[in-house]
């Protein structure tokens, strides 16, 4: 480090009180969780929507919901601040935010996949990502419904990444252009 720089206190960072944020403005961008079986993968993914002020998270079919100690270990809080619903199927979710006017896309590897880069839009689109299950992905039949599919161009061995690190890099992205 440097030797003129130092880490900022609580203080300095600036943050909302958990209480100011609940009603703070937030990007019109919800997260549906397809079949998301770890509580820790859910709580991360909380957590990071939090960060960056995302509307909601959707919590779709068999994905853990609040309460519960595990989500809590690396929500840190943050199933408090994120609203939140649950849907019993994906599907279901996907057309009833359709119907409401949200672009609906799957962070899925598929054939016309569009890199997450190229991702075209406004900080006014209504726009919703699903991310899907540790093992099978985004469900095929939430493929066929979405509007369309974005991947995270990716260079090494491996053919995917853990669902809240990919989370957190697509809302990364996303929040700087919304």
């Amino acid at each position: 480090m440097p030797a003129n720089d130092r880490k900022l206190t609580m203080d300095e960072l600036g943050r909302m009180a958990p209480e100011t944020y609940a009603s703070a403005p937030r990007r019109p961008v919800v997260v549906l969780l397809d079949d998301v079986r770890s509580r820790h993968n859910v709580g991360s993914i909380f957590r990071t929507a939090d960060s960056f002020g995302i509307e909601r998270i959707v919590l779709c079919g068999f994905t853990p919901q609040p309460p519960h100690r595990e989500i809590e270990k690396t929500a840190l809080g943050a199933t408090l601040s994120v609203p939140w619903s649950h849907s019993p199927t994906c599907v279901e979710a996907v057309a009833e935010l359709q119907r409401q006017g949200y672009r609906v896309l799957a962070v899925e590897q598929t054939a016309q996949a569009e890199p997450i880069d190229r991702l075209a839009g406004n900080a006014a689109d209504r726009l919703a990502l699903v991310f899907g299950n540790e093992l099978e992905g985004v469900s095929d039949a939430v493929v066929r419904q979405v509007d369309g599919c974005v991947v995270i161009p990716q260079h090494g061995s491996k053919h995917s990444m853990n669902v809240s690190v990919c989370a957190g890099v697509v809302l990364w992205w996303v929040a700087g252009r919304h």
